[in-house]
């Protein structure tokens, strides 16, 4: 019985130009609970025996988000690249709002922070829903990893 779950996850520091105190958090707890709970299972790796835990590199270059596996001692399993266009509005409009959550944690009432959070969760949940589609046929996962994954490539999408 195989054990289809990450057990470590790696950002290119080198993908990552400049995060403040706020983006440093969203990284953390992803990670954290990414790793605490998750499924994760590369399809190739999986049926050519390699049937977990995994180690997850992400890393994007040239407009490409490349997710780098291996298995549990670090031996390279495959990598898989996936291209961003479908990406670029969701993290745009996912930076957006957090901007505005940010700024509204500090002064806004809760119920103007409640209704920017239910619009971030929302930006959130349909950019893992398309990330779950990008997916598919390469690595199964379920809803709860993919809105953490896409939390961490929006961290490797920080300019500054």
């Amino acid at each position: 019985m195989g054990d289809a779950r990450i057990i470590h996850i790696e950002l290119d520091e080198a993908t990552i130009l400049w995060r403040n105190a706020d983006i440093e958090q969203e990284r953390r707890i992803a990670i954290f609970d990414l790793i605490e709970e998750n499924t994760f299972k590369p399809l190739r790796a999986w049926e050519a025996g390699h049937q977990g835990p995994y180690r997850l590199r992400l890393s994007v270059a040239d407009g490409r988000l490349a997710l780098e596996i291996a298995s549990e001692d670090g031996q390279q399993l495959e990598s898989l690249i996936l291209g961003l266009g479908r990406f670029r509005r969701p993290i745009r409009d996912y930076f957006a709002i957090c901007d505005s959550y940010y700024q509204a944690i500090r002064k806004a009432t809760a119920a103007e922070i409640e209704t920017i959070d239910m619009a971030r969760r929302g930006v959130h949940n349909e950019a893992a829903e398309l990330l779950l589609e990008r997916l598919e046929g390469k690595v199964e996962t379920d809803f709860a990893t993919a809105r953490r994954l896409f939390t961490l490539i929006c961290v490797l999408h920080i300019r500054g």
